[in-house]
């Protein structure tokens, strides 16, 4: 009943729908996100994105002059802003500095400055065990990835029977990995609690949809949350905690047999593998986002819908259980 147990799930990275475990498209109360400010980069984050390559990436990116680095945005990303930086064709590598990389500039920090270090440290180790792209450079603002030429998946494509099963192989991997962080699952109700306590403390709006928290009783939910999970067994494993169609690429030009590659990692940690409580999770997530994200995105109705499936999902829940 946490975020994990959808291996086959809804968009987010690039177009599509905002449906972090497998909301049906037509679910969704906008298809294709917008952004007020994010199509483009300012002409001081440009100057910026030349010095972040030039320090980082070395070789050739310090002999490229700022008017010839190439700098495009990726669509999609619904908390951080993307941009593909090339080098021009005319200059010559000098080793074996990647040509282009992705440049990932954080949005709304919802998680903390602590988690983003602990991501950075989750990248790294990710790379290394080929399961995530590489991490050529770490800054306050952001980070620059490896670029991979590549697609993410389609929500009709999660159905079919090849990349499901491709996709389980994955997940199972990612469950059985040993990471350096806590094995306590504490990750998912910590990050909920402050969730929750941000939206406490956000102004009155006056809108209808921010008295979510009236309308729900949310933060007496999440007591019952908490207690149905402790009373149910589960494995706790390594988990990505954001697992959905947006965040895992079909590979343009794989190296092997395996053509799909996960991507995000921001959420991961030690959780246990179920779904129910990624629909709150989720719902909570948009509420926040709706007061801070530059993002335009239909946040408190997709938190709206994310809260009626979870009701709808625990009623199924109870009842089965109470009929055994």
């Amino acid at each position: 009943m946490a975020a994990e147990a959808t291996a086959v799930a809804g968009s987010g990275a690039v177009g599509g729908c905002l449906a972090k475990d497998g909301l049906q498209q037509s679910k969704c109360p906008d298809t294709t996100p917008k952004r007020r400010r994010a199509s483009s980069l300012s002409r001081d984050a440009e100057r910026r994105a030349y010095q972040w390559c030039r320090e980082y990436l070395g070789g050739a990116w310090r002999r490229v002059q700022p008017e010839e680095l190439r700098v495009y945005p990726v669509s999609g990303g619904l908390s951080n802003l993307l941009f593909r930086c090339s080098l021009p064709d005319h200059l010559p590598s000098v080793g074996e500095e990647p040509r282009e990389v992705l440049l990932r500039l954080y949005g709304a920090i919802l998680q903390g400055v602590d988690s983003l270090v602990l991501e950075s440290v989750m990248f790294a180790i990710l790379a290394e065990r080929s399961l995530g792209p590489q991490l050529y450079g770490v800054f306050p603002e952001g980070r620059l990835e490896q670029y991979i030429p590549s697609r993410p998946l389609k929500t009709q494509e999660l159905r079919e029977p090849v990349l499901s099963a491709a996709i389980a192989t994955k997940m199972a991997q990612f469950h059985g990995m040993e990471m350096p962080f806590t094995k306590e699952p504490h990750w998912l109700f910590g990050t909920m609690e402050r969730y929750l306590k941000q939206i406490q403390d956000l102004p009155p709006t006056g809108l209808p949809e921010m008295n979510l928290l009236e309308m729900y009783s949310l933060k007496d939910e999440m007591g019952n949350l908490r207690k149905l999970l402790e009373s149910t067994p589960s494995p706790v494993v390594f988990c990505h905690n954001d697992i959905q169609e947006g965040n895992i690429l079909l590979l343009s030009e794989p190296e092997n047999a395996d053509s799909l590659m996960l991507v995000d990692f921001e959420y991961s940690s030690y959780n246990y593998r179920y779904a129910l409580a990624s629909h709150f999770f989720w719902g909570l997530w948009s509420i926040l986002q709706a007061s801070m994200s530059t993002i335009e995105f239909g946040y408190l109705d997709y938190a709206q819908s994310r809260f009626q499936f979870y009701f709808q999902q625990k009623g199924q829940l109870t009842s089965v259980h109470s009929s055994s």
